[in-house]
């Protein structure tokens, strides 16, 4: 979203209410990962992602011009419509479709290199990254290899281009919503952009040929709640008062702890088989965005 100046962390900056934001996208993103493989049972992936996205930007819309919040301007839209596309057509679109062959933990284990990526995206932009930031692309890089020879991600090709797919997705949209493609202001902007990602992948949904219809199972409703109350609309809103009263390495943070509480989860709850392989490479993976952070600290 929008860049946000650096502020110092203060004991007195973790408040309840920021401790309970860093629980949020620490906790609550973590486990979307499994919750969405609980959702596939019933929907397609396309789709699920589809009606979340589009279903939380009307209420967040909606919630923003009750309060006085302007209409986002035809630029904005249109900005709003390439990033949309980007990180929540191609980002959570190509998660959805390789967790229907990948385990969750592994698929988010990928995911954690985004902080990596965002690094390489912004040379095209001038902005060139320190020797410590050079280690943290080669060490989360190698992990990404190592973790692709895995029997949970090898076995499945089209899985795995999805979610490396998405993953650069993701991050190129990040980025030029940095640098050339500012949306509207605050939670509006946001809601535009998940209006307009949902948009888009009804477009794929169709293009599949995606049956559109409301599952009947329980357990798959229950999952799309949780994706669109706590994984959308609370996560995302705890996310943006963190990058507003703390630092930003401290409101990324999640990007350390996700792949721990998918993976923990994925096994536990989900019953997925994570090898010794798999979890050396995770760890190889956390240990890169982990050099990246700690030197942007400093």
């Amino acid at each position: 979203m929008k860049n946000t100046p650096a502020v110092t962390v203060t004991p007195r900056s973790l408040s309840p209410l920021v401790l309970a934001c860093l629980a949020a996208t620490w906790l609550v993103w973590g486990s979307t990962y499994l919750v969405i493989r609980f959702a596939l049972v019933g929907f397609a992936p396309f789709y699920l992602m589809a009606t979340r996205f589009v279903v939380a930007g009307v209420l967040l819309m909606g919630w923003q011009l009750t309060r006085g919040a302007a209409w986002p301007t035809a630029r904005e839209w249109r900005n709003a419509f390439i990033v949309g596309t980007l990180m929540l057509g191609g980002g959570m679109g190509g998660t959805a479709y390789a967790e229907q062959t990948i385990a969750s933990g592994l698929v988010v284990a990928v995911i954690a290199v985004i902080p990596i990526l965002l690094v390489v995206i912004n040379l095209a932009f001038g902005v060139y990254p320190r020797r410590s930031e050079l280690l943290a692309v080669c060490v989360g890089l190698a992990g990404v290899v190592m973790l692709t020879q895995g029997a949970g991600i090898h076995g499945s090709p089209a899985g795995l281009v999805a979610i490396v797919l998405g993953t650069c997705g993701w991050a190129l949209g990040s980025v030029l919503s940095q640098r050339t493609l500012t949306l509207a202001p605050g939670a509006t902007g946001f809601a535009s952009e998940l209006l307009c990602g949902g948009v888009a992948l009804l477009g794929m949904s169709a293009l599949r040929g995606e049956s559109w219809h409301w599952t009947a199972q329980p357990g798959a409703w229950a999952a799309w709640l949780y994706l669109v109350v706590f994984g959308t609309l609370i996560a995302f809103n705890a996310y943006m008062v963190l990058l507003a009263r703390t630092s930003a390495s401290l409101a990324a943070s999640y990007s350390l702890v996700n792949p721990v509480v998918a993976l923990l989860l994925g096994v536990t709850l989900g019953h997925e088989i994570v090898s010794a392989w798999e979890w050396l490479s995770a760890g190889i993976i956390l240990v890169g965005v982990v050099i990246l952070f700690v030197r942007r600290r400093g």
